[in-house]
C-alpha cells in the first residue's frame, strides 16, 4: 500500500471489541489481574497502555521500524534514547542542533561523563575526523534546525557501521512521508511528534523508531524505566492528527516552495534557507534521499530592524516557538529555539539576529505571501 493508505489503514483503525471506527482512549492507570499464578497483557499504564500501543505501532509502521516507543515530549524521546550510552562514551553530533538536544547534551548528560563533539555533519570528512575510539553514537537532523543544513544519512550511517556506532537521526521535519532514516542504514530515528505528526498544535509527544529488535528493546526498557510515556489521550490526539499528515504536508510545502521563491527576489532579503531551492547547497543529497522539501524554511534579513519589524508585525503567521501546526508559525531562532545558546555559540553557528524560521501551514500561499509583502515592502 501507498503511504497515504498506510496513514489511514494501520490495523488500529477499527477496535476489535466494539468494531467502532477509531481506537478508544483507555483512561486507565492499573488492570484487574487473572490470579497470581496469570497476569494479562497489560498491568501498570506506565508499561503498557492499548491506546499508546496503537500509536507505537502505526509510527514504527510509518517509518518501515519494528518498534517505536512514545514519549511526554520530544526532548523526553531524546534524551531517554540518550540513556543508552554510557559515562566515558563520547558522541558525534550535528553542530547546528536543535537548542533542547545541545543543552540536554552539554550541561546535562556532560555531568554524567557522556562527552560530545559538535560539527558540520554535511561534510562526511569533519564526521570522520571528529571519531575517537571511545565514540559511540553519531546524532544527526537533517534538515538542521534552523540553518536547514543537509547531512547525507546513507554516507553518513555506513560510516558509523564502519566504526560501530549507532546512528540517531531527528526527523522531525521530513516526517516518514517525506524521509525514512531507517531505510538508508540509521539505526534510530527520533521525533518532536508536537510538530507536523500531530499537526495541530495542541499536544506536547515524542517518538523514537528502531529497525533492530534488540535495540528497540533496549529503549522500551528505557522508556518503562525512566517513565516520561506518553498519555492515553495524547496518544488518541496523535492518531487523529496522523490521519491528514500526508495531505498536510504535500499542501504546506507547496506553499513553503512558493514563499520560499518569493523570499529570494525581495530587497530586504539577504539569503533563503530551504532545500527545495536549486542554490541551497544540499539540493542534490537531500533530493536523493527525501521526497520533497518540507514545509520549514529559514531567511536572513538585511538588518535587526527590518527582522523586528517583520516579527511584530506579521499577522496570519503565528509568532510563536514550535512549527508544523494547520497555522503557519514564525519563530527568532536566537530568541526562541537556540535562545539555550550563548551569543558567542549562536554567532558561531551562524545563528544570526537576523534570522527568522518559517514553518508554512495551511493558509492560501497568495495570501502568506501578501501579508510577507505588506509587512516587508509597505
Amino acid at each position: 500500500m501507498k503511504f497515504g493508505t498506510r496513514i489511514l489503514h494501520p490495523h488500529h483503525e477499527i477496535d476489535p471489541a466494539t468494531h467502532a471506527v477509531g481506537v478508544p482512549i483507555y483512561q486507565v492507570s492499573t488492570y484487574r489481574q487473572e490470579s497470581v499464578d496469570r497476569f494479562g497483557r497489560y498491568d501498570y499504564a506506565r508499561s503498557d497502555n492499548p491506546t499508546r500501543e496503537a500509536l507505537e505501532e502505526t509510527i514504527a509502521s510509518l517509518e518501515n521500524g519494528t518498534q517505536g516507543v512514545a514519549f511526554a515530549s520530544g526532548m523526553a524521546a531524546i534524551s531517554t534514547a540518550l540513556l543508552l550510552f554510557s559515562a566515558g562514551d563520547h558522541l558525534v553530533v550535528c553542530r547546528d542542533v536543535y537548542s533542547g538536544a545541545y543543552r540536554v547534551l552539554t550541561e546535562l548528560f556532560s555531568r554524567l561523563g557522556i562527552e560530545s563533539t559538535f560539527v558540520d555533519t554535511s561534510r562526511l570528512e569533519t564526521v570522520r575526523e571528529a571519531i575517537r575510539p571511545n565514540t559511540r553514537g553519531l546524532y544527526l537532523e537533517t534538515p538542521s534546525n534552523p540553518l536547514l543544513k543537509i547531512t547525507d544519512l546513507a554516507g553518513a550511517a555506513a560510516l558509523a557501521r564502519e566504526r560501530g556506532l549507532i546512528t540517531l537521526v531527528d526527523n522531525t521535519f521530513m516526517t516518514p512521508y517525506l524521509q525514512r532514516p531507517l531505510d538508508l542504514g540509521c539505526d534510530i530515528v527520533l521525533h518532536s511528534g508536537t510538530k507536523f505528526l500531530n499537526g495541530h498544535s495542541d499536544v506536547i509527544c515524542g517518538f523514537a523508531v528502531v529497525k533492530d529488535r534488540e535495540l528497540g528493546s533496549r529503549l522500551r526498557f528505557l522508556q518503562n524505566a525512566f517513565g516520561a510515556i506518553l498519555g492515553p489521550q495524547d496518544s488518541w490526539l496523535v492518531l487523529r492528527g496522523l490521519k491528514t499528515l500526508r495531505v498536510r504536508m504535500e499542501e504546506s510545502q507547496k506553499s513553503a516552495l512558493a514563499v520560499a521563491q518569493w523570499l529570494s527576489r525581495q530587497e530586504k532579503v539577504v539569503e533563503v534557507l530551504y532545500p527545495g531551492l536549486p542554490s541551497h547547497p544540499g539540493f542534490a543529497i537531500h533530493e536523493s534521499q527525501a521526497s520533497g522539501p518540507g514545509a520549514v524554511l529559514s531567511f536572513r534579513l538585511s538588518s535587526v530592524d527590518a527582522t523586528r519589524k517583520l516579527l511584530n508585525g506579521i499577522r496570519l503567521a503565528v509568532f510563536a516557538v514550535s512549527l508544523g501546526g494547520v497555522e503557519s508559525i514564525v519563530s527568532y531562532p536566537a530568541r526562541m529555539s537556540h535562545g539555550a545558546m550563548s551569543p558567542r555559540e549562536r554567532e558561531a553557528l551562524g545563528i544570526s539576529d537576523t534570522l527568522v524560521r518559517l514553518s508554512v501551514g495551511l493558509e492560501d500561499r497568495d495570501d502568506l505571501i501578501a501579508d510577507l509583502d505588506r509587512v516587508l515592502n509597505g
